[in-house]
């Protein structure tokens, strides 16, 4: 049977192969620009003639440069992840964790490519210099985009610049070069320039046509074996109308808030532990060297990358809902060990370690049952990208104005209370969505009195209900 799963998977890979590189790639290029302009921004400073707080507060150019970035970073984010799940359906559990794993190791490169390039000393040459240590304090803060209180150090605007990061930036352009290039290759693929003679035909059109079905006799049309492709991604109403165009129950719309509140706390653990883990670690109780402490964002995203690589392997055996149990617990039950272990810095490492593995898989096991539960109508998507984007970036807020506030044991316990939060949403999630089937399986044509199981597989009047478990039922009725 887990042969069958393996050869399955790797039949709807083959038959999709340019569309997922191009997503996995785009993803990567994703994650390198999310990490690079923290560690090069005192050297882009020197390259502007800016003051700190100048540069911290964006110049006009460099905040339209930014805005635009992150705008494309919001499309890339919602579009790749809904077309993942669109292709490989009950599968895309397996391909969304090798999508954020890029996000991952993209993060996890960038700031290695930027490193031979920085300044060790003040880059531009006036009569004082600053202090190594000093500089290297300043560079881990802004890589966490931790900007208070850095108005008093003294740092040039005017003399002789003598950086290198304009090559740093010249570098990861001529690495995200192929990246733009891919996504041209299958646009003119699927034909979707618009001076071609049928301009309305979009990407979406042709995948959900073309989607194959691996059983027992090989590769397939999906019109062959399985209902035509739900039509709920022809406009935003649809999303709220069941196929025989009967409202659905408020449990559905509970299911697109609980999962994005659980992924609003989940991604806000994220953005405000990457921010905020290393002013914690400099300050009482453990004072860790400045350059000790920059090493807890490497050995967080480093954990991330690892734990959503071990992840993918992890999604053939298990379904998304007991891995977002253990990711769920997980990360609570670390979080109150850093609490109660505050003031040893060896556990500061293995904990935050431990934070990156738990909670690299929740996001993508998060939206795989989401949309699971919701057929696939790929409405969910979008809500729960937006969500936790929302909390990435309102819950760091929070973090740093109660820090500023309450000092920087408040770091661990903020955590803690966003934790708890997420897992009892998660806890909610479940109870709603055991609701909400119920609720599908009594629509009719869903005949849950009809419903049994004949040799492990749910039937309802002769339909296989489980396309997964249908082509394994299939193989085992070959003699």
């Amino acid at each position: 049977m887990k042969h069958l799963l393996n050869e399955r998977i790797c039949g709807l890979f083959r038959s999709n192969w340019q569309h997922t590189l191009t997503y996995w790639s785009v993803f990567f290029s994703f994650g390198l620009c999310v990490a690079f302009l923290g560690p090069t921004i005192l050297d882009l400073r020197c390259q502007t003639h800016s003051t700190l707080q100048e540069i911290t507060l964006k110049l006009l150019v460099l905040a339209l440069a930014m805005a635009v970035s992150g705008l494309a970073m919001g499309i890339i984010d919602t579009i790749s992840n809904l077309q993942l799940v669109k292709i490989y359906q009950k599968d895309s559990t397996v391909f969304l964790q090798a999508l954020h794993f890029f996000v991952g190791l993209g993060a996890l490169v960038s700031p290695l490519i930027a490193e031979p390039f920085l300044s060790e000393t003040s880059c531009v040459i006036g009569n004082s210099s600053v202090n190594t240590s000093v500089l290297w304090d300043l560079r881990n803060k802004l890589a966490g985009r931790h900007v208070h209180n850095i108005s008093n150090v003294p740092l040039h605007t005017q003399g002789q610049v003598v950086t290198n990061v304009s090559y740093a930036f010249w570098i990861m352009a001529l690495i995200n070069l192929p990246v733009p290039i891919a996504i041209l290759i299958l646009i003119y693929r699927e034909r979707l320039f618009p001076c071609r003679s049928d301009p309305s035909r979009r990407l979406l059109d042709r995948e959900t046509s073309t989607m194959k079905t691996w059983g027992s006799t090989g590769l397939s049309d999906e019109n062959s074996q399985q209902t035509e492709y739900r039509s709920g991604y022809s406009d935003l109403l649809s999303c709220c109308l069941h196929s025989n165009n009967q409202s659905f129950p408020p449990s559905f719309f509970w299911i697109h808030i609980l999962g994005g509140l659980v992924l609003f706390f989940s991604d806000g653990i994220v953005g405000s532990f990457t921010g905020f883990v290393y002013s914690y670690a400099v300050e009482d109780p453990l004072n860790l060297l400045h350059k000790t402490a920059g090493y807890l964002s490497c050995v967080f995203w480093a954990a991330i990358t690892i734990g959503r690589l071990s992840a993918i392997p992890l999604s053939y055996r298990f379904k998304p809902l007991r891995l977002l149990i253990i990711s769920q617990v997980g990360v609570v039950l670390t979080i109150l060990l850093l609490l109660v272990f505050s003031s040893s810095s060896v556990f500061l490492f293995l904990g935050t370690c431990c934070l990156g593995l738990f909670i690299s898989s929740i996001f993508p096991c998060m939206l795989a049952l989401t949309e699971d539960i919701l057929d696939y109508r790929g409405c969910a998507t979008t809500v729960l990208v937006s969500c936790a984007g929302m909390g990435e970036m309102l819950l760091q807020v929070v973090v740093g104005s109660v820090m500023h506030s309450q000092g920087s044991f408040s770091f661990l316990l903020c955590g803690l209370i966003f934790g708890c939060l997420g897992f009892v949403f998660f806890v909610l999630h479940y109870f709603v969505q055991v609701n909400y089937r119920s609720y599908t399986e009594a629509l009719p044509g869903n005949c849950p009195v009809e419903q049994h199981e004949e040799n492990g597989i749910k039937t309802c009047s002769g339909v296989v209900l489980d396309s997964r478990d249908a082509s394994e039922h299939k193989t085992s009725m070959i003699p």
